[in-house]
């Protein structure tokens, strides 16, 4: 199968459970489904891949490449199965981490259209998503604590 290949398929993989978590109702089955079939089989792919890299079965090119150092990380990412290795790496992560502000925002009381944002955010730019929830959450916390 070609690095191209298992981009796609990882990459439609996460949306289908990114839509999921954005749009069906978020029951535990919902919740199981996310995190078993969406973030652990991203995981599972990423680390199946990464152990036959580091252990020299797998080739991503990018000949020259480590992590030992920017030059390095940059060689493997120029080449399409570093660049794969990487994109599940964002994958896996973004996608748990949505998950987990997902979560959050239901048992803190947020309803859907102000998750969306936050949402969208993580899944385009991880960290980014993240902070904004970080702040957002915060505000309602010590928002709850003053009146309680």
């Amino acid at each position: 199968m070609s690095w191209g290949m298992i981009y796609l398929i990882a990459n439609y993989w996460a949306i289908a459970f990114w839509l999921l978590l954005a749009f069906a109702p978020r029951g535990p089955r919902i919740l199981s489904a996310v995190l078993y079939a969406g973030v652990f089989l991203l995981c599972l792919a990423y680390t199946i891949l990464i152990a036959g890299f580091l252990t020299g079965g797998i080739d991503p090119g990018g000949a020259g490449g480590d992590f030992m150092s920017l030059e390095g990380v940059m060689k493997l990412f120029a080449a399409p199965g570093g660049a794969t290795l990487g994109w599940i790496h964002y994958l896996a992560f973004d996608l748990f981490t949505g998950l987990w502000i997902a979560r959050d925002a239901d048992n803190k009381g947020f309803g859907r259209i102000a998750q969306l944002p936050v949402l969208f955010l993580t899944l385009m730019a991880g960290p980014v998503g993240l902070f904004l929830w970080l702040i957002v959450r915060e505000r309602r916390a010590r928002k709850r604590a003053n009146a309680g």
